[in-house]
């Protein structure tokens, strides 16, 4: 069965608990060129976009859901929005849920629209990352 409109609403279990640690946030910040100090020093805050080093393992949990036959290779992550309450910082321990919010068949495609909602574990709204997928069709034989 391959992904539909009927699928918006489906939700996903929360992640594996990830724990915010300095040192992951300066390879992120080195990695994308940030010398933000803010992410740097004893009690340093996340780049806004470390989120998606959480986010991934929610948005496989779509990616490997047999339902919906998706393949990684056919799709195009077209957008990408940060909701934030706060920044993640040092010590955070934080879980991802995913939840699809639209599919619209577009032609030869599916344009999947979700969010990721990023808690601590107590159960704070930390951020909500929403992104936009284009999942091409498998060619016809």
């Amino acid at each position: 069965m391959a992904i539909t409109e009927a699928h918006a609403g489906r939700s996903y279990p929360p992640t594996a608990p990830y724990v915010v640690s300095a040192a992951k946030i300066a390879e992120f910040a080195a990695a994308i060129k940030d010398l933000n100090p803010a992410y740097a020093g004893p009690e340093p805050i996340a780049p806004p976009t470390f989120v998606v080093v959480i986010s991934s393992a929610a948005w496989q949990a779509m990616f490997d859901d047999p339902d919906l036959d998706l393949a990684l290779r056919r799709v195009v992550h077209a957008d990408q929005r940060f909701d934030y309450r706060r920044p993640l910082r040092t010590g955070d321990t934080v879980t991802a849920r995913l939840t699809i919010n639209k599919v619209r068949a577009r032609g030869a495609a599916d344009i999947i629209s979700s969010s990721v909602e990023v808690e601590t574990v107590a159960g704070e709204l930390v951020c909500t990352a929403s992104a936009t997928f284009l999942h091409s069709h498998e060619p016809a034989a």
